[in-house]
């Protein structure tokens, strides 16, 4: 909560408590300076990068007090400190220049996770389905760096043992001009698996395993860039390549159609996303909305396996009402503009992660397109 003289500035008389000194001050303040503490690692520029203000700029008295709440907010929204404060340092009178101190509590950056998890959808399926079989575990490690080099740039690193062998390597720099407006990120992944879900059967995967041969192998490399000239807008454009590989047993005896007859699914693919984000509190929106849609090619050139040109968008929307009780509602849907079969390794659409519906986890629905609604009431216990 930001605050001057030891008064909330989110106190009704804003106005008339900056004015009180001099009643021909302007009713607007000027920013002067603004300070950074408690950044030990961030560089102090990241923080500035996330307030909707500059120095010199004017801000109303009357909206002073939310515009530095909301800011409050911008740079918890970062997820690189667990608090934040914006207090008034200095103020002269005469002309309502002020001078801003930011103070900032950071969070833990280093997450080494031991991997201990179900290679199977959910835990419904694996309880019911799988009888609870320990053999259907995945172990390993999975390590995050949420702010590497003190410029909010993210490492994830992934080795995974066990039921699916699986490597990753993930790395996002959000800013590499001097505007801070573009950003760049590199991915590669590879797996390998003995079991795969190889068919829907009324709308359940049916799986096969082969304790002895590879059913799966996957290899993905990625780039891409971001466009954040707003604070509450970003573009991502994405480029990757793909190559699949199955068992001949998938292709002759249990489907002949996971890769369109192909034992290898080779291809290249580009995307684009646009993000407006007007949530006050992301991790736990109580107002505001969030709006996404993505628009994909899989096979650009000579490809293998895949030819399909995807087009998906949600829209999340949060109230409140009351001090303890907020809703929302998501509404999301996809089509596929290209309506040539697509191989059964792509056509996956409700039931599979993200788009788990609630009240239906053992089961899945394949095809081009698909829609849904979801609502949320939440009460705020602590």
């Amino acid at each position: 909560m930001a605050v001057f003289n030891g008064i909330s500035a989110q106190h009704s008389d804003t106005t008339q408590i900056l004015k009180s000194s001099n009643p021909q001050a302007p009713d607007f303040a000027t920013i002067h300076h603004i300070y950074v503490e408690g950044n030990r690692r961030t560089k102090s520029s990241i923080i500035l990068r996330e307030l909707d203000f500059n120095l010199r700029d004017t801000i109303h008295l009357a909206t002073l007090a939310s515009r530095l709440q909301q800011n409050e907010f911008n740079i918890l929204n970062t997820g690189l400190f667990t608090s934040t404060t914006i207090t008034y340092k200095d103020w002269v009178g005469a002309t309502n220049e002020i001078s801003l101190l930011i103070t900032v509590k950071e969070s833990w950056y280093i997450f080494p996770f031991p991997i201990l998890e179900l290679a199977d959808r959910n835990f419904n399926v694996w309880w019911d389905t799988y009888d609870h079989s320990l053999r259907r575990l995945n172990y390993g490690v999975r390590f995050y760096h949420n702010n590497l080099t003190g410029r909010k740039d993210q490492l994830k690193a992934v080795v995974q043992q066990g039921f699916t062998k699986k490597y990753e390597l993930v790395y996002t720099l959000p800013f590499i001009n001097r505007k801070k407006t573009m950003g760049l990120n590199l991915n590669l992944l590879h797996t390998r698996e003995k079991e795969i879900g190889y068919t829907t059967a009324d709308n359940e995967l049916i799986f096969s395993r082969n304790s002895d041969q590879l059913l799966l192998r996957r290899f993905r490399v990625g780039a891409g860039v971001q466009l954040r000239r707003r604070l509450d807008i970003t573009h991502r454009w994405n480029l990757s390549f793909h190559q699949n590989f199955i068992d001949e047993t998938v292709r002759t005896e249990l489907n002949n159609d996971f890769f369109l007859g192909s034992k290898e699914q080779r291809f290249a693919a580009a995307s684009y996303q646009l993000v407006v984000d007007k949530r006050d509190i992301r991790p736990y929106p109580m107002h505001g909305y969030y709006i996404e849609s993505n628009v994909s090619r899989k096979g650009i050139g000579p490809s293998v396996g895949m030819d399909a040109l995807d087009l998906d968008a949600s829209w999340q929307q949060f109230f409140s009402f009351g001090k303890k009780w907020s809703t929302g509602y998501v509404l999301k849907g996809k089509v596929g503009l290209l309506r040539d079969q697509q191989p059964y390794y792509g056509s996956q659409a409700l039931g599979y992660e993200p788009d788990f519906i609630r009240g239906y986890e053992y089961y899945v629905v394949d095809g081009l397109d698909y829609g849904y609604n979801k609502s949320i009431l939440r009460y705020r216990l602590f």
